[in-house]
């Protein structure tokens, strides 16, 4: 089976006609206008409309034709096969490949594996949890090599970081 991407987490009904209130989980939320069909609670459904309301995306998908229709999708996710995604920029990679890499320093010492990655204004961050907590800005100078089909991650020993004064 192709490897799905969670786009989004239906979180309440929004009228009486069967739409749905869906708080998106992906950045860019125009995603929800391209695509034609999504997976509901794992079944293939047709997007029948979309609109936007504030920080939420509200969908008419076939099927869901009331809001008693729309009350029993709460909570189920919205999701998408890998295919559907545009090829990633050279040097971009997705959030749950990154998510399954261990990050070793260049002398090979395991520093953890990535529990997730936070996004700031400068520039992305590795959070590592185990066995000790360490965030490592994603910079050129400090994130050396990227594999993730080795799912390995190799950065610039922490005690040097400081040194590009």
């Amino acid at each position: 089976m192709d490897k799905l991407f969670k786009i989004g987490q239906i979180i309440n009904t929004h009228g009486i006609k069967g739409e749905v209130k869906v708080y998106p989980l992906t950045e860019d939320i125009n995603k929800f206008k391209r695509l034609k069909t999504v997976l509901v609670g794992g079944v293939e459904k047709n997007i029948l409309g979309v609109k936007f309301q504030k920080d939420r995306v509200i969908l008419k998908i076939e099927g869901i034709d009331s809001m008693n229709d729309a009350e029993t999708y709460k909570e189920k996710y919205i999701e998408i096969s890998i295919d559907k995604e545009p090829e990633l920029p050279p040097d971009t990679y997705y959030v749950s490949d990154l998510k399954q890499c261990t990050v070793y320093d260049t002398g090979e010492k395991e520093i953890g594996r990535v529990f997730d990655v936070i996004s700031t204004p400068n520039n992305d961050v590795y959070w590592i949890q185990q066995p000790k907590e360490v965030l490592i800005p994603v910079l050129r100078d400090i994130v050396l090599s990227i594999d993730i089909n080795l799912k390995k991650i190799i950065i610039k020993p922490v005690g040097q970081w400081q040194d590009e004064d």
